[in-house]
Parts: structure tokens; sequence; C-alpha cells
């Protein structure tokens, strides 16, 4: 599968396949069997901020349980330090000693300083890169849109200032003009942009009356939304490109390289397909070009993005035009 070789955030990769943070990439042995399968590169499980401080208190919580239950018993325990993010970093250093493919570590912070704290931590265990996910869930109605962006190109600045490995940015679709925000980012100098971020949104249990919290996996239209802007963003930033989001198969692979993604990143497809599936997905790809007479990736990459196509309506709004006059025909034919 030489011919599928593809360059994402300045490291060679064997195919443009990655298998995205999640808690398939947590454990030694599935990573084994990701890589065995043919997977180019691995996104390991998230570092979450949030689920540190948790376990900081759930521990200082059950420390602090039996305090005081004697006249002259003042702690019942000693006093320990949290081992913090230490085990998940330990877990993330073995696996890239353990792998032969690219390891690109994930962070999930909160607050400015820990982001570049975390991230010195995480390069420091020889990942090949770093991949910031960047969202935010508005819960303060003063606080307006340019500040978050700017809070976000500030942290940036601060890793970028502080590793030495490349940077991604993952991010949610969720601002204004998603084109601007990027554009603003790129001039950073980040290596690359994953989109975009899938978030997970709440439920209601009515019968309990409770909020809940459920996971859902992407379905092959959510690809739809990245597809767009990866068309749209393809020769107009310095930065690398990877799709992520409904990728389920070689077919959805191929439209977003084409559209103009290095990369692609996928997790539901093998929740749902089995590691196995990467496989399948690559020889899905090569066959494809075999039959297209594309002898690498880079022949087709970007080949139908708006920089490419002389269509001036091409990823905008006016093409739905066409779609809405030919509503009845195409209703029927899928109905046929």
């Amino acid at each position: 599968m030489s011919k599928l070789k593809t360059n994402y955030l300045g490291i060679e990769l064997k195919n443009p396949l990655i298998v995205g943070a999640s808690s398939l990439t947590s454990n030694i042995d599935t990573l084994k069997a990701i890589e065995k399968a043919g997977a180019g590169a691995v996104v390991f499980k998230s570092l979450f901020e949030e689920q540190i401080q948790l376990e900081e208190l759930e521990m200082e919580n059950e420390l602090e349980e039996y305090n005081e239950r004697h006249a002259e018993m003042v702690k019942l325990f000693p006093t320990l330090k949290h081992a913090g993010p230490a085990d998940y970093l330990a877990k993330l250093k073995k696996a890239k000693e353990e792998l032969s493919i690219p390891v690109i570590g994930s962070l999930n912070a909160m607050h400015p300083d820990t982001w570049a704290e975390y991230a010195i931590a995480i390069s420091e265990t020889g990942v090949d890169a770093l991949e910031l996910n960047f969202y935010t869930t508005p819960k303060d109605f003063e606080v307006e849109g340019k500040t978050i962006i700017q809070s976000q190109i500030d942290i940036l600045k601060s890793v970028k200032e502080k590793i030495k490995i490349p940077v991604s940015v993952k991010l949610s679709p969720f601002y204004t003009n998603p084109l601007d925000v990027i554009s603003k980012f790129d001039k950073t100098e980040v290596e690359g942009f994953v989109l975009f971020n899938r978030l997970f949104q709440p439920d209601i249990d009515i019968e309990k009356e409770e909020l809940i919290q459920t996971i859902i996996l992407s379905e092959p239209d959510a690809n739809r939304l990245p597809l767009r802007f990866i068309g749209l963003l393809y020769g107009h930033i310095a930065a690398d490109i990877c799709a992520d989001t409904g990728i389920m198969n070689g077919t959805d692979a191929i439209k977003m390289i084409l559209a103009g993604a290095n990369a692609f990143q996928v997790v539901s497809t093998l929740y749902k397909n089995g590691i196995e599936h990467i496989t399948e997905i690559l020889a899905q790809i090569e066959s494809w070009m075999s039959r297209k007479g594309y002898e690498s990736i880079d022949d087709f990459k970007g080949k139908l993005s708006k920089k490419n196509l002389h269509d001036p309506f091409a990823y905008r709004r006016a093409q739905y035009v066409d779609i809405l006059l030919r509503s009845n025909d195409i209703l029927k034919s899928n109905t046929l």
C-alpha cells in the first residue's frame, strides 16, 4: 500500500487513516491490533483536566471519610498526593514505545495555565504530535464570541511556544464563521486542523425527570459538514487538514481527500464494524485509486476543492437552488 502514503503535521504516514481518540486507543492490546490492521497513526485517548480534578476530589473525600471518629485520631489515613496525570502519561509513554506507527497525544484542559502545563507533560512522553481539543459550551450570557476565540488563540500560542512537537487543533463547527477562526489560528503556525470535534449533547429522561448522558455513534451523513469546510479551506491555509466525523468506509474517506484532506480519523465505524474494518477501508481506497489510475494520494487530493473547481457556487448555499427545483424528481428516485 505504498501508494497510500501521505504527510500530516510534517509526519510521513504510510496511509491517511488515523484512529481517533477514544476508549479504543487507551488499551495497549487494542492499539497493537489497530497497528496490525494497518492504521497510519493513532490518537491516544484524551487527557481531560476535569477527570483529573474529579479523581482528586473523590480520593480526598475517601481519605477524609473517617476523620475524627476517634478522640485521639485526627487523621485515620495518611495524607496522600493524588497521582494526577501520572498514570495517564505512563500509559501514553508505553504506547509510544511499543507501537511503530506515529502516536498523537490529545488534550482537553480548562484553564490557560494548565493547557501549557499538560501539553509539556504530554510532549515529554515522546509522542509524535499533540492534538488540542477546543470547544466551549456557552453558559454566560455576557461573554462575547470574540472573547472566547481570542482566549483559544492565546492558549494555542502559549502551547506552541512551550513544546517542540507539531500541534493540531480539533475544532467544533459552532463558530459564527469557522473559516475566519481557522484563518486566525493558522497565523499561529499551527501544523494542522481536525474538522470537526463531535460533541455529546444532553438528553432528558421524561419518567425520571432528569438529565441523562448517552453516547450516540456517528452516522454517515454527519460527514457532509466537514466535507464542506475542507473543500472551502483547501489551498487557503498553510496547515494540514484532517477530516473527522461520519467517515464509515473507503468511499467516505476518498470524498474527504478529494475535498482536500491530508488524512482522516475514524472511531464510530470501528465500534460498529470492528478493528479489522481498518484493513477493509484501506483496501477500498487502494482499489478505487487503481481503477482511476492514481499512483498517490497527492494525485487527487483537493481535486474537488473550491480552489480547483470552476463552479463559482461550489460549496455555497446557492448550489441547493438546483436541488429545490428538482426536489420532486430526487424524492421519486429515492423512493423507487
